[in-house]
C-alpha cells in the first residue's frame, strides 16, 4: 500500500511560490515596465545555443560560506559594477522576490528562485537577454578556504539577442568577475583572482521560440525611453 502524505518538504520555506505571472511590488515603480506580467522564462524557453558559466574565486578563510552569502544577500546591489543597476531593496534577497534591473543600458529583472544560507537563485522574466537560471553560491573546499561562485544555465532568449552573443559573452566576462571582486574586496582581499569556464551543453537552436522577440527588452527599452516625453507624469502621494 502506498501512503500519501501532505507533510510540507523540510526546505519548502526557501522556495519561491508558483507564480503564473510576475508582479513588481509598486505598480508605479518607474523601472518594472520590462517586468510586470511577464512569465518567467528558464534555459528551456530561450532560443540560442545552451552553455553553462561558472565564474569562481577563493576568499581564504577568513570568511565562512554562511557568513559570505548572508552578506551577498542582504547588500547583492552595492557589490554591481557601474555598468549595471540592481533596483531592488538592499535589505535582503529573499524567496519569492521580484526586482527589476538594469544592466548594458536594457532594463529587465529577476524572480529569487530559491535562497538558503549558501546559496541563492535567480530565474530571467520574458524578455530578458538571456533565458536563465543563475545560481550564487559559497561552499568550503578540501582545505578549508570559502569558494565563492556564480554559476547560470542559459540561452539567448531570441534572434535577435543570440547575434549580439559575442558582444554579451564579453560583457558578462568583465560584469560577473566585478561583482566577485567587489564581494571578495569587502571581506578584505582586494585583489582576488577569478576563475572562469565555459559548456556548451547544446548547440542547438530551438526554432519553435523565435517568437520570443515580441518580448525583447532591448526594444522595449528603447521604445519606453523614447515614449517618456508623452507620457503622463505621475504624482506620488505622501503618507503623514
Amino acid at each position: 500500500m502506498v501512503e500519501h502524505s501532505d507533510a510540507v518538504p523540510r526546505d519548502a520555506a526557501y522556495w519561491a511560490k508558483y507564480v503564473e505571472r510576475l508582479e513588481v511590488s509598486d505598480p508605479t515603480e518607474p523601472h518594472g515596465y520590462n517586468l510586470q506580467g511577464r512569465r518567467v522564462a528558464g534555459p528551456m524557453n530561450g532560443f540560442g545555443r545552451l552553455w553553462q558559466r561558472t565564474y569562481t574565486a577563493d576568499l581564504g578563510t577568513e570568511v565562512s560560506p554562511e557568513s559570505l552569502v548572508a552578506d551577498w544577500r542582504a547588500h547583492f546591489g552595492q557589490y554591481w559594477p557601474r555598468m549595471g543597476r540592481f533596483h531592488g531593496s538592499i535589505s535582503a534577497i529573499e524567496p519569492g522576490d521580484v526586482t527589476a534591473l538594469t544592466a548594458g543600458g536594457v532594463t529587465s529583472g529577476i524572480l529569487v528562485l530559491y535562497a538558503d544560507d549558501t546559496s541563492f537563485t535567480f530565474l530571467t522574466p520574458e524578455g530578458h537577454m538571456f533565458a536563465a537560471m543563475i545560481t550564487f553560491s559559497a561552499a568550503m573546499d578540501a582545505t578549508g578556504r570559502t569558494i565563492a561562485q556564480i554559476r547560470m544555465l542559459l540561452r539567448c532568449s531570441d534572434p535577435l539577442f543570440e547575434s549580439m552573443w559575442p558582444l554579451a559573452r564579453r560583457g558578462e566576462d568583465v560584469f560577473w568577475p566585478g561583482v566577485l571582486r567587489n564581494l571578495a574586496a569587502a571581506h578584505g582581499l582586494p585583489d582576488v583572482a577569478v576563475g572562469e569556464h565555459t559548456v556548451c551543453v547544446d548547440r542547438r537552436r530551438l526554432w519553435a521560440n523565435w517568437t520570443n522577440v515580441r518580448h525583447n527588452a532591448g526594444i522595449r527599452t528603447l521604445t519606453h525611453t523614447l515614449s517618456a516625453p508623452f507620457r503622463p507624469h505621475r504624482t506620488r502621494t505622501s503618507v503623514r
